[in-house]
């Protein structure tokens, strides 16, 4: 069970605020601030603004973390105190952290480079040889917190998120007690936008309402974006015995890789889709809204259209990309998109995916403006670079949020 949410996202600093933009579908993206964009090909982002990590975080961590780390214990520390747990209370080794990170610490590491190179290695930082480092966001939430459980870091690329989430579920089963869990990245810097313009699938718009368009006649690539959300998981009998409120359940999971490029093989998406609703048992017709991926690739858009329709018909269930709202987080994005289902969930709302004009071709019912109705269940779909995640969440009979 999902009894806490905590959001670090372009959106907002909170699930509070990130909802309340979501749902009227105000977007993040902008110009890149952090550094001069000018003579990059692509210059918008989400970037998350307004946020001052010593008005949340003792002076003692700031010189050895970088921002994604501190977006991360922040979220941490929202969700933690949304479930209403205070871990002082619990046994350490009865809690566990399980997240998710494409890329570390990229600036971090690039101040130091620059250190290395300009100045000599003496004004290296020591916390360098951490601060980038994939894992640092569970070691640094586990130590602040006194979780001493199963812990552990997932490195998926888009998908991690999920996949995060599904490997702390497995420990639940296992007998673990609590696990924070999701992902989250910040990697919008010189060198981390060097990196991620390598792939060559970044929008070179600068028009922030026309940037990225996913499943729209108009794609041409995907604007990046910072941030991510972290959840905290309970088994369904420790959350009900403290009188926690339940966002919903982590009802199914599947994770599929696609074929080798140019085999010809169908991409594994649909795959992972079907495995997610088995491991869920449940069926197609009981799936209230798909939260995309959302490419914004031709091609890829296309394939993931074909993965939707093959499972739910030509227009047959809701599909939604608040992510058009904030950018694609890496590891954060499916994160985020879980934050936001499970508050789809509570609220009644299906978000939209903002400036979008469906493709005729791609037969999606794609949401486009808020739709009010009661809900259920949501499917969260994730890809990386050769491998694909799905994740059902759905609503239970328990406490005041579910």
């Amino acid at each position: 069970m999902v009894t806490g949410i905590g959001v670090t996202a372009p959106t907002g600093l909170g699930a509070g605020r990130h909802w309340s933009a979501t749902r009227a579908g105000e977007s993040a993206i902008r110009r890149i601030t952090r550094f001069d964009p000018a003579r990059y090909p692509a210059r918008l982002a989400g970037q998350v603004t307004g946020f001052d990590p010593a008005a949340h975080l003792p002076g003692r961590l700031l010189p050895q973390t970088d921002l994604m780390t501190q977006l991360a214990l922040v979220a941490a520390d929202e969700a933690l105190a949304d479930a209403g747990v205070n871990p002082d209370e619990l046994p350490s080794f009865s809690m566990g952290v399980v997240t998710a990170s494409s890329s570390g610490g990229f600036e971090f590491g690039q101040n130091e480079l620059r250190n290395l190179w300009s100045r000599g290695g003496k004004y290296v930082s020591a916390y360098q040889s951490f601060a980038w480092f994939y894992a640092v966001n569970s070691g640094q939430i586990s130590i602040r917190h006194g979780m001493r459980g199963p812990s552990g870091v997932v490195v998926s690329d888009q998908a991690g998120g999920l996949d995060a989430v599904a490997q702390a579920r497995r420990q639940i089963r296992k007998g673990t007690g609590l696990v924070v869990s999701g992902g989250m990245d910040a990697s919008i810097c010189p060198w981390g936008w060097a990196a991620q313009l390598a792939a060559g699938t970044l929008s070179t718009s600068d028009d922030p309402r026309r940037a990225y368009l996913p499943f729209d006649t108009a794609a041409a690539g995907h604007v990046p974006g910072e941030g991510g959300a972290l959840l905290v998981l309970e088994p369904l009998a420790a959350a009900e015995a403290r009188g926690a409120e339940v966002y919903g359940e982590i009802a199914g999971h599947a994770a599929t890789f696609d074929p080798p490029p140019g085999s010809g093989g169908e991409p594994g998406l649909r795959r992972a889709i079907e495995l997610a609703l088995a491991d869920a048992g449940t069926t197609a017709a009981e799936v209230d809204v798909v939260f995309a991926d959302a490419a914004a690739v031709p091609a890829l858009d296309r394939a993931e259209a074909a993965a939707i329709r093959a499972v739910f018909g030509p227009h047959g269930v809701p599909v939604t990309a608040p992510k058009t709202l904030t950018g694609r987080l890496c590891s954060g994005a499916a994160a985020l998109d879980l934050a936001t289902a499970l508050l789809s969930l509570r609220h009644g709302v299906l978000p939209p995916a903002t400036g979008v004009r469906p493709a005729a071709g791609l037969e999606l019912d794609l949401v486009t403006e808020a739709r009010p109705r009661p809900l259920r269940s949501a499917l969260v779909l994730a890809r990386g670079n050769g491998f694909n995640s799905a994740m059902l969440v759905r609503t239970v009979h328990s406490g005041k949020k579910g």
